[in-house]
């Protein structure tokens, strides 16, 4: 960019009176621009000035921007007209400065001037939000023009440096969303306007994002939690549960010390491979609230995230329940031991289980700052029972040996090692344990509430896996080496008894053999007795209230992390109906509608107070959630995505996949009724999502691994030649804006659906130079139009100097290795006689390319016309859609040239892109322009591919060998719904006296080829000649365009065919009299033989280049398909496209 060759004012030199007005003013707006100018004109302050500024005592503000402050600048007092709030603008529009004080703008083409600084926008103090703080930024307040502005490596510029703040999605609350300068803004020339769009580079927040920024802007003041609080501390609580107390010992019984410590360390490695896959999710980015669904959503979309949200919640509120009933159960059992039962044992866990739910509630509502300090408390109770117990283990009591417990002894532990299983296996055993171990998540879930979930989700939930499962092998290990199995209570001993004694707790003078006779005679040792770790204990009341604790505490961790969970998904608006529950209230954002729901099914299930059943599902739901993290660390990894980066690299994804099926196996060993039950629900959810295609774009590694298999599937496709097998018509159809040709649109996708690709091609020409962001915003905008039609096909716009020249760059660069088109499909010129008969050059110029570039060519017509662009209100769809999508477009209807070849649209103005865009005109004040009766019959016309075909013909005039494309596409159509039920007629040319001949020969022909056909017609009489009236019809079409040169001079003739190269001599017309007559017959016979049917398709007739004037071949082709249903002119490139070999 150029600077004006002028020089700053000496310092301490006033500004010119008259560049006052570049001060800004809260009450006057500064005058902008002049066409002339820019907003990137800049004031040049030259380095003394600014120096003699940096020394000044007002210029306080040019000090470094310290880290993490937003910078804001007091004016001095002499400047009262300025203040912070000034600056909210991301520009400041500021003009070169005169030092002559005329007062004048310099021109901004002037050369630049040695000591110079660097002439860019100014920006203002909104973007100097940074994070370095190392002193690269320093903030100036200029004398001269009252301008605050950015110094970037000593210059006044507005390229800004790497920010932190630029890569935000949203105002978060962890610092301001800026936006950098736009490409545009730094490279387009100065008479552009760089912020047409409102937003400088489209980062146009969406309606997510908006509330998310309006989240952060009213989060002041939120607890947060720290990874001992936040994670640990929860992880630790949810995985000790009821099992530690109550399970444990009885597994030890069971299972015996060696496979006990193989049960822990398998629910262990399941639960550290999950949780080393989370710990990467939850590094790989900023984590928002939602827990387990936030993390399965952003990596494998929300088809996966919306099904596991939903059954996660699900099933935290039921553990709710569980627990609780935990917990009430362990009450009723001291009110049994004491005679206290308020009713019966099943109404009595019901009372108590709604109390305490109803508490524990209170709690929740309380805030996560209640919350947190009731799980501390809980912690510090549990830990004290853990410690309790080990410390009882070492303190042998007379009074405990009767019941089994001798201390820590060698035999004993030797004769619990190995197995010994009662009613049980291994894998049921596993299933009993397992419960225990989930609750890895309890911290992620609440990730919302953490203050670094990077680092606290990592760190606390692989420590607590660690911690807990240290002390479960600690106590199986502690159990069977100081209790035995059975035990009766019994402490009379004979030594008749003793002689035939073999067991461990012989030696100690008991015998309890009798228990193995008669297994219900014993209530006491590991196999019968639940409540043995109290038994043990220093002092059992205070393991008592370790059940209390582990219950109530796993209770509260699943009553939060349901609502935070469900709140999460409700937020994302992925199953509508539920948006109810997405509000939060108070400063904590609190979903206090999710409690509520909780809270009742919790109680749902507190009153079944039958939890048998209903356990195994929780624990596959928590299994299938495992299973979806750890695969989408696999899966991301597969994808291999540059997106893919975690902080966090203790992971591999090999082990992250043999960790999913772990999970799934154990989903199975538990219970294989509740883990189909699981895969069916989630299976139903995700197709439920899947069908409803929410509006969202997470960057998921589904996305990542699609695009990476494409691309290798494109490559390999490379790689192998064409065969005619495997030949597909891959069209390119010149629609133009793909709304504004419906019919051309419709037939050809009825043929390439699912069978071949489908390019819409549109050529943009014009006077004005282009605009490409134009062209990329309306590539993106019409794409998404055709897939909301489902349309499958792809939009290709591109900007030449002329039609030709533009479908020339097309028929070379359109499509992707094999991916490429083959064939070019046109829709007829319906009004060549009306406009420049250079249009009609380039139209017949673009079928010669087509044909030179070795395509096949297809043209349509329908006697109607094919172009509705000029129709208001014809396609109301897009323009609905890009309303509801935010996109804010320039409404006017601009009338081209109708039906001619590709795209017709002459930008003549501006916004060119918006204005000639069908889809995006509508009425002013929606007021209804009745249609006339042409409009009318073209509007019916152009939608009659988009009904179901009935009973009818597709006639197919199979005049001329050109590899067979004339054939093939009429089946590929009559293959399809709508035109299934009508019939192929071919009709052939042949000599009256062969016609049984040649109609056997085609039927043989076409059965060789597998096509179905209804009728074979021979024509014996294409040669016949024309009726004269047609004869004469077409040479009056054809009269203003010939050349006459016969009634002129030589030179003269030669001038006018070179300047209008279109004319017909008089030698070509008689040369080729004998072709032109048979346009005009075949017209006639197709008159007789196809007048009714659904569709023609026919041979195209060819010209040879150079040798037949367009104005002559699209008089054949206007006189062979005129007055016709609509009939598709077709010409392979005469390479074989059918074949009979197998």
């Amino acid at each position: 960019m150029s600077a004006p060759s002028t020089t700053a004012p000496a310092p301490g030199e006033n500004a010119p009176v008259e560049n006052d007005f570049l001060a800004p003013d809260a009450g006057q707006k500064p005058p902008g621009p002049t066409p002339s100018q820019s907003r990137f004109q800049v004031d040049l302050v030259a380095e003394a000035a600014a120096a003699a500024v940096d020394e000044s005592p007002s210029s306080e503000a040019s000090n470094t921007v310290p880290s993490g402050y937003k910078a804001t600048v007091d004016a001095p007092p002499e400047y009262p007209g300025t203040s912070g709030e000034e600056a909210k603008g991301r520009f400041r529009v500021v003009n070169f400065i005169d030092p002559s004080g005329a007062g004048s703008p310099v021109s901004p083409e002037a050369a630049p001037v040695d000591g110079m600084q660097n002439g860019d926008t100014v920006m203002s103090e909104t973007s100097l939000h940074s994070s370095t703080g190392g002193g690269q930024h320093h903030y100036h307040y200029d004398t001269h023009t009252n301008t605050y502005y950015l110094r970037t490596f000593g210059h006044n510029t507005i390229d800004a440096v790497p920010n932190i703040d630029f890569y935000r999605h949203t105002a978060a609350p962890l610092g301001e969303k800026l936006i950098r300068p736009t490409l545009s803004e730094l490279h387009d020339e100065l008479d552009k306007e760089p912020f047409e769009d409102g937003f400088a580079n489209g980062d146009e927040l969406t309606p997510a994002e908006e509330a998310a920024a309006k989240e952060a802007a009213e989060s002041k003041g939120v607890v947060k939690f720290g990874w001992i609080k936040g994670v640990l501390v929860r992880c630790m609580l949810n995985i000790w549960g009821v099992m530690l107390f109550i399970r444990m010992s009885w597994i030890v019984g069971q299972a015996g010390i060696a496979l006990s410590c193989l049960i822990v360390a398998m629910a262990s490695v399941v639960t550290t491979i999950t949780g080393l896959s989370t710990s990467a999710i939850a590094t790989n980015g900023f984590v928002r609230g939602g827990g387990a669904y936030y993390l399965i959503s952003r990596s494998l979309g929300p088809e996966f995230g919306g099904s596991i949200g939903l059954i996660f919640a699900f099933a935290n509120a039921v553990a709710v329940a569980m627990y609780v009933v935990g917990f009430a159960e362990t009450v009723v059992e001291l009110l049994a031991g004491v005679d206290a039962l308020m009713t019966d044992e099943i109404n009595d866990i019901r009372i108590i289980g709604t109390i305490t739910v109803i508490l524990l509630l209170g709690i929740s509502v309380a805030g996560m700052e209640w919350e947190a300090k009731a799980q501390i408390f809980l912690l510090f109770v549990l830990i004290t029972a853990i410690i309790n117990y080990f410390i009882g283990t070492f303190i042998t009591v007379q009074s405990k040996k009767s019941l089994g417990f001798f201390g820590y002894d060698g035999s004993i532990m030797w004769e619990n090692m190995g197995p010994d299983f009662r009613k049980e296996t291994f894998f049921s055993v596993f299933a009993i344990f397992f419960p225990a171990a989930t609750g890895i998540l309890a911290g992620a879930n609440i990730s919302g509430d953490l203050a670094d979930p990077q680092l606290a989700i990592p760190r606390g939930t692989m420590l607590a896996i660690l911690i807990t499962g240290i002390v479960y092998l600690g106590v199986a290990v502690s159990t069977g080496s100081c209790i035995v199995r059975d035990a009766n209570g019994n402490d009379t001993v004979t030594s008749q008894f003793l002689m035939n004694c073999t067991d461990a707790s012989c030696k100690f003078g008991y015998d309890f053999s009798a228990c193995k006779r008669d297994k219900d005679s014993c209530r006491y040792g590991l196999h019968h007795d639940y409540q043995v770790m109290s038994m043990v204990s220093g002092f059992g009341p205070i393991i008592t209230a370790g059940i209390f604790s582990a219950t109530l505490s796993s209770a509260l961790a699943s009553l939060v992390s349901a609502p935070k969970v469900f709140q999460a998904l409700c937020k994302d608006n992925i199953y509508p109906g539920l948006g109810m529950f997405a509000k939060g209230y108070g400063k904590n954002n609190e979903p206090l509608r999710g409690y509520i729901l909780t809270f009742v099914i919790a109680l749902v299930f507190i009153l079944i107070a039958e939890l048998n059943v209903i356990a195994p599902i929780i624990s596959n739901f928590f299994l299938a959630s495992y299973a979806l993290i750890n695969f989408s660390v696999f899966h991301a990894s597969l994808a291999n995505s540059p997106g893919w980066r975690p902080s966090f690299k203790y992971y591999n994804m090999w082990v992250s996949l043999a960790g999913a099926v772990l999970c799934c196996v154990v989903m199975f060993v538990i219970n294989w009724w509740a883990a189909l039950f699981t895969n069916v629900i989630v299976l139903g959810l995700y197709i439920y999502v899947s069908y409803k295609k929410p509006d969202v774009n997470w960057g998921s590694s589904t996305q990542a691994l699609t695009y990476h298999q494409a691309l290798t599937h494109t490559l390999h496709l490379s790689g192998v030649e064409d065969h005619i097998k495997n030949f597909r018509p891959q069209c390119l159809v010149m629609t133009g804006y793909p709304n504004s040709r419906p019919a051309l649109l419709d037939l050809v996708h009825s043929f390439t659906k699912n069978v071949g690709l489908m390019i819409c091609g549109h050529i943009r020409t014009g006077y004005r130079r282009p605009n490409f962001k134009d062209l990329a915003t309306d590539q993106s905008r019409y794409q998404r139009w055709l897939l909301k039609n489902e349309t499958k096909a792809f939009y290709t716009p591109v900007f030449a100097e002329d039609m030709r020249q533009g479908s020339q760059y097309l028929l070379q660069a359109a499509g992707l290795g094999r991916l490429k088109p083959n064939t070019l499909v046109l829709g007829f010129k319906n009004d060549w006689r009306d406009g420049d008969m250079m249009n009609v050059e380039t139209y017949i110029s673009m079928i010669h390319d087509a044909f030179d570039f070795q395509y096949g060519a297809v043209i349509l017509r329908l006697k109607e016309g094919l172009d509705v662009s000029h129709i208001h209100g014809q396609d109301d769809l897009l323009s609905s859609q890009e309303k509801s999508s935010g996109m804010k477009d320039v409404i006017v209807s601009i009338d081209t040239s109708k039906d001619s070849d590709g795209d017709s649209s002459k930008p003549s103005s501006k916004a060119t892109s918006i204005q000639n865009s069908p889809a995006l005109q509508k009425d002013k004040k929606n007021m209804s322009v009745p249609l006339n009766v042409s409009d009318q019959r073209l509007l019916e016309a152009s939608q009659q591919f988009q009904k179901k075909q009935g009973k009818g013909t597709v006639d197919v005039w199979w005049l001329f060998d050109d590899g067979g494309l004339t054939l093939l596409i009429p089946y590929l159509l009559t293959n399809k719904k709508r035109w299934k039920d009508c019939k192929i007629r071919v009709f052939i040319g042949g000599k009256i006296n062969r016609i049984d001949h040649d109609r056997r020969a085609m039927a043989t022909l076409l059965s060789k080829f597998r096509i179905d056909f209804s009728d074979i017609t021979v024509l014996g009489d294409i040669n016949t000649k024309p009726k004269k009236e047609h004869i004469a019809a077409f040479d009056e079409t054809i009269e203003p365009y010939r050349l006459k040169e016969d009634d002129m001079e030589q030179e003269a003739a030669e001038r006018l065919k070179n300047s209008e190269p279109w004319r017909i001599t008089d030698n070509e017309l008689e040369l080729y009299r004998a072709k032109t007559n048979r346009q005009i017959r075949l017209n006639e016979l197709l008159k007789e033989h196809s007048n009714t049917a659904n569709l023609i398709v026919m041979s195209l007739p060819l010209a040879r280049k150079g040798a037949v004037s367009s104005a002559l071949y699209m008089a054949w082709l206007e006189v062979l398909s005129k007055d016709l249903p609509p009939i598709l002119l077709v010409r392979g490139n005469h390479q074989s496209v059918l074949t009979f070999y197998s």
